[in-house]
């Protein structure tokens, strides 16, 4: 019998493999699963920004109307379990045990294949699929793309909806170098006569995707043409919004922040206005309501303090900072910001600083325990922020920064999710300490 630390250490193994663009070999492992995708009902969320909140803003709708929603999330934040969760509760340790158990031996024996042996991704996400038909049955599951679309692992689904958050410029080692490049990795998501809801604003990518739903024949609901949002007011916490489309105009609330997260949240309430004319679900607009409010994602704009004020965001690729950038300037404006920032050096870093330093008044670079991530050196090395500072151990650090910071001083921490899920419990930790004092 496997433990559970055995169980996930043999799914970290399978990184050794890499990244395995391509849908035989998953179809190869799902027909010995007995094909479990095939037995559950799905919306497919891809895009380079937003699928994390997107998803959550369709969980919380749906769980309101009394619907139990499975979730396929990546990557996780605090907990490897978190990936594969049910009504936001993840997946238990016996549970994953049990999962792992019964797709160790057919990954192992398709090592000999004409395809190979599963990647790290394609075994968590078949084991999703056998969870939530077989294991812990449930309503629908919301899958997020892993990466692209195309050749994705979870693109073997054909869900009841199709969702295109954003299209920006990262994994281009693995998508493209240019817009049109991902938007047609992305694009590779849409199924025929499956509709498509999209949030892409630029022209060229909007365009390759327009032209694949017309080829695939599939109904597309573009944001800023067949629904809208437009910011109501900022709220202390939060955004209060105005939804328009075709059948529904409606105010909303958010409890995440954000221009971006009004666009995620529109995206959310046209699925599940598609989802209830097609007589898939049943919602009420109190629902909708509860559901965007209740709705929150760690590490996109997470307030971990008032007083010291801190605040933690995953913007890790020049379409984050860009989102970023704007919320410091619809909010922080009269304060003086603080930014600690960490990212992988496989992303296009100078962009994203030199855009992240033009909001903040003074900024910190540092490095942290991951594979490919940035020297705190080479961060350093490419800014020009005039108040810019090297910073080698982030710990000490914060610890020193907290019970300095002032009344009107924001302290940001950003950069790479992964970087987050690390600064989250220490800082947590500090500031229950400093409260203490």
């Amino acid at each position: 019998m496997l433990t559970y630390e055995k169980a996930v250490e043999w799914i970290h193994s399978r990184l050794r493999l890499g990244i395995k663009p391509g849908l035989k070999r998953m179809q190869c492992l799902l027909e010995e699963l007995g094909n479990p995708h095939e037995r559950i009902k799905t919306v497919h969320i891809g895009g380079t920004n937003g699928k994390g909140s997107t998803v959550t803003y369709l969980r919380n709708v749906l769980q309101q109307s009394g619907y139990s929603v499975g979730t396929f999330t990546s990557p996780y934040f605090e907990r490897f379990n978190e990936r594969v969760s049910i009504n936001g509760e993840p997946v238990s340790d016996e549970d994953l045990t049990l999962l792992v158990e019964k797709t160790k031996p057919i990954a192992e024996s398709m090592e000999q294949s004409e395809w190979g042996s599963p990647s790290e991704f394609e075994v968590i996400t078949a084991m999703s699929f056998y969870y939530f038909a077989e294991v812990k049955p449930v309503d629908l599951v919301l899958y997020e793309v892993g990466l692209g679309g195309r050749l994705d692992s979870t693109n073997v689904i054909t869900p009841m909806a199709s969702v295109i958050t954003s299209i920006g410029l990262d994994h281009m080692q693995f998508l493209g170098n240019t817009l049109e490049d991902i938007a047609f990795e992305k694009a590779g998501i849409i199924k025929g006569s499956v509709p498509v809801i999209s949030g892409v604003h630029q022209e060229e990518a909007a365009n390759v995707i327009r032209d694949r739903a017309l080829k695939m024949d599939s109904d597309l609901f573009e944001l800023g043409k067949d629904f809208s949002v437009e910011r109501l007011s900022i709220l202390e916490k939060g955004e209060r919004f105005s939804y328009h489309s075709s059948s529904l105009n409606e105010t909303y609330e958010l409890s995440m922040i954000g221009t971006h997260q009004m666009n995620n949240a529109a995206m959310a309430i046209k699925v599940i206005e598609l989802l209830t004319e097609k007589q898939v679900i049943k919602v009420e607009g109190t629902h909708i309501k509860a559901g965007l409010k209740k709705a929150s994602w760690p590490g996109r704009m997470e307030l971990l303090s008032d007083k010291p004020e801190i605040y933690i965001d995953g913007a890790h690729n020049p379409e984050g900072i860009k989102a970023l950038v704007k919320t410091i300037q619809d909010r922080f404006m009269e304060k003086k910001v603080t930014v600690l920032f960490s990212a992988l050096n496989d992303k296009d870093l100078q962009p994203m600083i030199s855009n992240l330093e033009e909001a903040v008044d003074a900024i910190g670079f540092t490095t942290f325990d991951f594979p490919r991530v940035a020297s705190a050196e080479e961060l350093y090395g490419l800014s020009s922020h005039h108040h810019k500072e090297e910073v080698p151990h982030w710990k000490e650090y914060l610890h020193e920064k907290i019970p300095e910071l002032k009344e009107n001083e924001v302290l940001l921490v950003t950069g790479s999710l992964y970087f987050l899920s690390e600064v989250k419990p220490y800082l947590l930790k500090e500031l229950e300490n400093y409260r203490k004092k």
